[in-house]
């Protein structure tokens, strides 16, 4: 007996030890993931113990201060809420009156799609989210299908449909030289994509151009998908930011809707309400009818359920009571348009302040482009040497987020790009 108990003590041993190893060894091939080029500017930034230091590279509004701002009317919708209401879950689509008002915002007061109830819809994480549950839904429904993806774009839309296992393929969109749109190129790749192509669409304020095409370009975009029987999913991250006008914004949604096409889109109230740590957005997809449209959002819930089973209330509740009282709407539209018009003053004194400093090059683009987002057109050299020797971070695309300059910086701004940028 004492023989078997030290023999069999010894195997329990030297089974743990082995399964210690393997255990150990479980992770080991296991590598850092590369940081997000995005993030990673704000990081360096925070890093930095330069008094003098700027980060134009945040994608979040600032005041003329540099500070972060919570819109007045979203402090009153959490007046009202507070101690108001209970903490129970949300349905899994979400909150119904949140999607009522989005859907509304997005599609128009009067919309028949929505007095028809031909549009599938749910509260969703944000942007991010809405994109991404529709990249499974895509994945799910159309697996022998691919999504056009413009380039550049901005850089999460890749991850989300990589992730989602979507293919992908790109669409020309930007033009260097110009600084402008390819356009001629952007029809070409839309005439010789196959029939029935999804295509990613950014609805306004394009990220990270800032370069949107024109309504009559639109209207033209809008027939030769018609012509092929693609389809549109809009990521819509800006409406009301990049103009001040939430309709002039989602004018290119409103185009493919009068033109017949059952459209995808994307909705998001970080920028437009300031609500970044909120999550709020809707993802909706018009559909043939109301039969339809139940049987789809019945399958965007059930792709929700395992990914976070249901969406916060809180941003929720802010957003529902915002867009649901005309004062407080009133209050959101005069405070959305006052953020729009800042940036658009700071494009303006940007490119006065590099036209004095007598810069070779031609600055028009950054009045010309609109929304959260400069693409300078400067190298990934010069960005460095930026950073370097002026402390001012930024993407090495040479995206410049406008919400960072301000009265107090852009001078010193406007002297740090003529000086990297005058022997180009």
């Amino acid at each position: 007996m004492a023989i078997r108990a030290a023999i069999s003590g010894r195997s329990l041993k030297l089974s743990s030890s082995v399964g210690a190893r393997s255990l150990s060894s479980l992770w080991r091939n296991v590598e850092p993931a590369p940081k997000d080029p995005i993030l990673g500017v704000t990081e360096a930034f925070l890093a930095d113990t330069t008094p003098h230091k700027v980060n134009v590279g945040v994608g979040a509004y600032r005041d003329d201060n540099g500070k972060p701002v919570v819109l007045e009317c979203v402090r009153e919708a959490e007046r009202r809420i507070a101690g108001s209401f209970n903490m129970e879950y949300l349905p899994m689509g979400g909150s119904v009156n949140m999607i009522e008002e989005s859907l509304k915002l997005a599609y128009g007061e009067n919309s028949d799609l929505i007095k028809d109830k031909r549009i599938a819809a749910i509260q969703a994480l944000s942007g991010t989210g809405a994109c991404r549950i529709f990249a499974d839904f895509q994945r799910r429904f159309c697996p022998d299908s691919q999504i056009y993806i413009p380039v550049p774009t901005w850089s999460n839309h890749h991850n989300i449909w990589r992730d989602a296992h979507v293919p992908q393929k790109t669409y020309h969109y930007y033009h260097p030289e110009t600084k402008g749109l390819d356009f001629a190129a952007l029809m070409d790749d839309i005439k010789n994509a196959p029939n029935g192509s999804f295509f990613l669409l950014h609805a306004c304020a394009h990220n990270p151009t800032g370069v949107d095409p024109t309504e009559e370009q639109w209207r033209e975009i809008s027939h030769q998908f018609k012509v092929k029987g693609h389809f549109a999913f809009f990521d819509m991250a800006y409406q009301g930011f990049a103009s001040g006008n939430p309709e002039k914004d989602a004018k290119a949604i409103r185009i493919f809707l009068e033109d017949g096409h059952p459209i995808g889109c994307a909705q998001s109230y970080a920028k437009n309400m300031g609500l970044y740590g909120q999550r709020v957005g809707c993802l909706s997809v018009v559909c043939e009818d109301e039969k339809q449209a139940v049987a789809v959002k019945s399958q965007l819930q059930q792709l929700a359920r395992p990914m976070y089973s249901n969406p916060p209330v809180h941003g929720a509740l802010v957003v529902s009571i915002i867009l649901g009282d005309p004062n407080l709407k009133k209050l959101w539209l005069g405070e959305v348009k006052g953020m729009a018009d800042r940036i658009i003053g700071m494009r303006t004194a940007l490119r006065e302040n590099l036209e004095k400093l007598g810069s070779p090059l031609s600055w028009e683009h950054i009045t010309n482009q609109i929304g959260m987002f400069c693409y300078s057109g400067m190298t990934p050299e010069q960005v460095d040497r930026l950073t370097k020797e002026y402390h001012i971070y930024m993407t090495r695309n040479g995206r410049i987020s406008m919400a960072g300059v301000t009265t107090g910086n852009v001078g010193y701004l406007a002297n740090a790009i003529h000086e990297v940028t005058k022997s180009a």
